[in-house]
């Protein structure tokens, strides 16, 4: 680490416009935890949890609201495009931030080639003429150039689309709950009350399907950190990310355990239709409340969130890459600025595996990705874990230097302690367990293979000429902050 020296914020971000707006960051900070997931996947969860999967979801809920308010301490005193894989540079070393900013570009970069590939499902659902693979290549191009302007156009269609789902999310909750108090006279017969939340049993198949329900439920609140990255390109980062940090419990709370709440009081945890994934939590609910054509009223929000979902992955990746190049991890190039003040390089690299899943559509091989979709199944736990011990190195290095820590973590070091072993106590869990295996696995063999490159980075000291050029630019981490 000592032959690494860190470039400043403003150094990192040089070239990136404050373009976002206090409105444009609300809603981000919102559609960071509302993906495809909370509309589809959470059937599964409450199919295999019943009734208990509450719990599932307001511990995870839990651990997040941690997460947040580490890596929102961090991001406070030091706002920057490369979020939490610059305080790992600074915290733990270069190889840290070089491995972890690296696996999250992965993650999500991947990501979005799914999220095309359930978009142009959808599509395609509804108008046949054109081949999956076809809306698919309009989606990722008509986002690509969103994100090649500047990021006020992201952070505008971020807006909207996370605006559709809250609508559709507050609508539920609104009926839901008219449905329970025996208020909504247009539901199918015995939905109603809350004869389902222990008709059964409150963990009908035991705690242990509660826990790997929970296991399962992290990988859904991945994306609340984005505004961490997103708040680097505001007028006022610091307020911003106090803002979200302090905001994600409500969230969480009344979206996804709302969300939860509702379902398992109307309808059966047992009901087949909530594993389908045609189907999934929200069209069940409002089918069975009597809901016309409810199907196809989620899919459409579905559809949003999944857009969503791959707009803020393309922000997010352009911008990891743009930091990792400022900071010599990755080529020159992926620094690149546009005149709309976009990383366009990384733009542009970071949609390769979208395109990617385009054309293994297009030749139906589409299994061929989910290989590559297990390799980062558990980054997001990976990132989480890099983020805790991130801000118990910092903290601590900064309360030694007698810095001013306006916006702390909670019950340091003992909160962050707590997370570092749940977290580490969930993968060992998902590995013994074994229905996480394989994600685990894969992703534990691709970090490994990142770490290697990151200590090769930082015992080699690659891109050090490039650093000699901007040396008189660099400040330690107390002058960071």
């Amino acid at each position: 680490m000592a032959e690494h020296q860190h470039v400043s914020t403003r150094d990192s971000s040089h070239g990136l416009k404050s373009g976002l707006k206090s409105r444009h960051l609300t809603m981000i900070s919102i559609a960071g935890v509302i993906g495809g997931s909370l509309f589809i996947g959470s059937g599964n969860v409450i199919y295999s949890a019943g009734p208990a999967a509450i719990l599932a979801y307001a511990f995870g809920g839990l651990l997040i609201l941690l997460i947040m308010r580490m890596l929102g301490e961090m991001a406070v005193l030091n706002p920057d495009s490369g979020s939490f894989s610059t305080y790992a540079d600074r915290a733990i070393g270069r190889w840290a931030g070089f491995t972890i900013g690296w696996l999250y570009w992965c993650s999500w970069a991947l990501l979005m080639g799914w999220e095309a590939y359930v978009a142009g499902k959808i599509l395609n659902s509804w108008f046949p003429f054109i081949p999956i693979w076809g809306y698919m290549l309009l989606v990722i191009v008509s986002l690509v150039v969103v994100n090649l302007q500047n990021v006020k156009n992201y952070g505008e269609f971020e807006f909207w689309f996370a605006l559709i789902k809250v609508i559709a999310i507050v609508i539920f909750l609104v009926i839901g709950s008219l449905a329970i108090m025996h208020l909504w006279p247009w539901s199918q017969a015995g939905v109603s009350g809350i004869t389902h939340l222990t008709s059964e049993g409150f963990m009908p198949n035991g705690f242990s399907a509660v826990i790997t329900a929970l296991l399962g439920v992290m990988f859904a609140y991945i994306g609340a950190e984005i505004v961490t990255v997103a708040a680097a390109e505001s007028q006022n980062p610091a307020r911003e990310i106090r803002k979200a940090s302090n905001s994600v419990v409500w969230r969480i709370m009344l979206f996804y355990v709302g969300s939860m709440l509702i379902t398992v009081c109307l309808i059966p945890h047992n009901n087949p239709l909530l594993k389908d994934p045609t189907w999934g939590t929200y069209s069940v609910t409002l089918t069975a409340l009597g809901i016309p054509e409810a199907k196809h009223i989620v899919n459409f929000v579905v559809l949003t969130s999944v857009c969503s979902c791959f707009n803020s992955a393309l922000y997010t990746c352009s911008r990891m890459l743009f930091s990792l190049s400022k900071r010599h991890d990755a080529p020159k190039s992926f620094g690149l600025i546009n005149r709309n003040g976009s990383p366009w390089m990384g733009v542009l690299v970071s949609s390769s595996f979208a395109l990617l899943a385009t054309y293994l559509t297009a030749t139906e091989s589409m299994n061929v990705y989910d290989i590559f979709m297990l390799a980062t199944g558990t980054a997001a736990l990976y990132v989480y874990l890099t983020i805790a011990f991130s801000q118990l190195r910092m903290r601590k290095k900064l309360e030694a230097e007698g810095q001013v820590i306006d916006f702390k973590m909670w019950l340091f070091p003992w909160l962050t302690y707590l997370a570092i072993f749940f977290i580490i106590g969930a993968l060992i869990t998902m590995l013994v367990e074994g229905t996480y295996f394989k994600e685990v696995t894969y992703t534990s063999l691709l970090a490994l293979f990142i770490v290697g490159l990151g200590i090769c980075a930082q015992k080699f000291n690659w891109g050090k000429d490039s650093q000699r050029k901007i040396s008189q630019n660099r400040i330690n981490l107390s002058d960071n902050i």
